[in-house]
């Protein structure tokens, strides 16, 4: 199996590594005589079902009985306040300066106390879908919020035969403790007003107090998984990964973005049939480094609602709804009102079966890994030739925010912002990532794009055309010329679309970014006490491009 939580009684006590302050406050609570254990997903449907505020619609959900539900199981919505995104504000992780275990921990242990008369239950799922990548992931949940243990039961893999066997005769990592998650939604502390994440990144476990949304609950058991897989010499993907399967060869294109950037768009594209394609996954997977191949680490999909009308066929697979409103049909029905109608980021989680494609590892090692951006001084494509710039590019993935997060008050929701590999749960230092990727562009020369999905200057860049762009590459039909006055980067001749040098604005705007890359790398030597603070040749790869656009 991949993970340890029993151990023998010579091997328990503080010479043991496995075992930390933060570890053992919050292992100890899945202990206590107020928790039961669900394991079932069916068990976890008929309390989400009884939970107070759950609406149950009259949408079956489809082929329920193999996901373990029982046959006449419906789509369940749950719907939370004000607050329908993730707060990165309310992070807290062990490891980085200024964060005292100490003081966390005794925040964590007055979290537990305060629990000790409300009855929690505890659910377990593994994360990994495949021998070579699993870990078991325990969640502890209070009374009145069933429908946050029935979604992440959903969205990670419950216990079953099937997968029981598989985590046993999964490699096995000694040094890697099972995942432990502890939370309260109803806690409450005046120095963390938009509550607390806290993480001990090296101990697999997390306390998520004073939040509700499910998203903080997903990402934040996965941001454990990550870390994990960073450990155990795997690339930690935020993203997602697709596989042609042509009549010549067999073509696996990842894609790394955040919500919003077309990631999920990308990975599920059908193409109008023109292709063979196997899913892995749109959000969450990992990259070996000793052979390129991946493994998912969820079967189902966390989706946004927004693009998915009623009548959309794609709800057919939903499992569960959060955050979109109800309404009646001709029939008297209750169906949902998606679209974000009733708010922003309204979000469901669907069936492994919207992707009947759908594999959980590609021994196939990667061949393409696409940055998705979304930076007006940036053509619909770029082509990176240099594995540094590639890895450095990934680094300093731009993009607009979206509805997904919850801001902090005075940060605006409009500016453009930097998400190194378009992952902002990272735990471990940031420099782990630039290596993993630019071991993975150098050895196993992995081609390196940069898709901007968003606007060309003020020019929309349409979905269409990066279809069209995707499918050209992966034809091998794509023509590349030499982008004066770099070297190492290569753009496509689109109509409407060609970057113009001798426009001193758009050159101007093309340097400002490049600058902004190369400022945000060094603001890493000095920002969180130089946790994230990347090796020179990433600055000196943006110094380079700079040096190449003085007018």
């Amino acid at each position: 199996m991949s993970s340890s939580s029993r151990f023998t009684r010579s091997s328990i006590g503080k010479s043991n590594p496995l075992f930390s302050q933060t570890r053992t406050t919050i292992e100890t609570a899945f202990y206590g005589n107020n928790v039961s254990t669900v394991i079932s997903p069916c068990e976890a449907y008929k309390l989400a079902k009884s939970s107070a505020g759950t609406i149950v619609t009259d949408m079956p959900v489809y082929k329920p009985e193999k996901l373990g539900l029982e046959p006449d199981s419906k789509v369940l919505l749950f719907n939370d306040g004000a607050v329908t995104g993730r707060c990165a504000s309310a992070r807290r992780i062990l490891g980085e300066p200024g964060v005292s275990e100490a003081d966390y921990c005794a925040k964590i242990r007055e979290a537990i106390y305060n629990t000790r008369k409300k009855k929690m239950y505890h659910v377990q799922g593994y994360i990994g879908l495949d021998q070579d990548f699993m870990i078991k992931a325990h969640l502890l949940v209070p009374e009145d919020y069933e429908n946050i243990m029935y979604n992440w039961l959903l969205n990670f893999q419950p216990m079953n035969e099937f997968y029981n066997e598989m985590y046993e005769n999964s490699k096995k990592f000694d040094d890697e403790g099972e995942i432990f998650v502890f939370s309260d939604p109803d806690w409450q502390h005046p120095e963390h007003p938009l509550g607390l994440s806290f993480f001990d990144p090296e101990h697999n476990c997390a306390a998520i107090l004073g939040m509700r949304y499910f998203g903080e609950f997903k990402k934040g058991t996965l941001t454990l998984a990550w870390g994990c897989a960073n450990r155990q010499g795997f690339a930690a993907c935020h993203g997602g990964q697709k596989r042609y399967n042509l009549s010549d060869r067999k073509y696996v294109v990842s894609f790394f973005g955040l919500s919003g950037s077309g990631k999920s768009t990308l990975t599920h594209a059908k193409h109008g049939g023109k292709y063979d394609v196997t899913i892995l996954h749109d959000d969450a997977f990992v990259i070996s480094s000793k052979n390129g191949s991946s493994v998912a680490l969820e079967p189902s999909y966390f989706d946004k609602t927004s693009d998915y009308p009623l009548c959309s066929d794609d709800n057919r697979y939903l499992l569960s709804v959060q955050n979109v409103g109800a309404t009646q049909d001709e029939n008297g029905n209750i169906v949902i009102v998606s679209e974000d109608i009733r708010n922003g980021n309204g979000r469901a989680i669907k069936s492994r079966l919207w992707s009947p494609n759908r594999v959980d590892k590609f021994d196939e090692p990667v061949d393409t890994i696409v940055w998705l951006m979304k930076d007006p001084s940036i053509p619909p494509v770029v082509k990176i030739e240099d594995p540094v710039l590639s890895s450095a590019m990934g680094a300093t993935l731009a993009t607009k925010r979206t509805s997904a997060e919850r801001l902090a008050p005075g940060v605006d929701p409009n500016a453009l912002v930097i998400e190194p590999y378009a992952n902002p749960f990272r735990t471990y230092p940031l420099s782990d990532d630039f290596k993993r990727f630019l071991e993975l562009f150098k050895k196993r020369k992995i081609d390196c794009y940069i898709f901007n999905t968003g606007h060309f200057g003020e020019r929309k860049i349409p979905k269409e055309l990066t279809l069209n762009i995707l499918e050209s590459i992966v034809e091998g039909k794509a023509r590349f010329k030499k982008w004066e006055p770099f070297e190492e980067l290569q753009i496509m001749e689109l109509d409407g679309f060609t970057p113009d040098t001798s426009d001193e604005d758009y050159m101007k705007l093309l340097r400002d970014r490049l600058v902004d890359r190369f400022n945000f790398i060094k603001s890493r030597e000095t920002e969180r006490g130089g946790f994230d603070r990347l090796p020179s040749e990433a600055a000196e790869v943006f110094a380079k491009l700079i040096e190449r656009l003085r007018y």
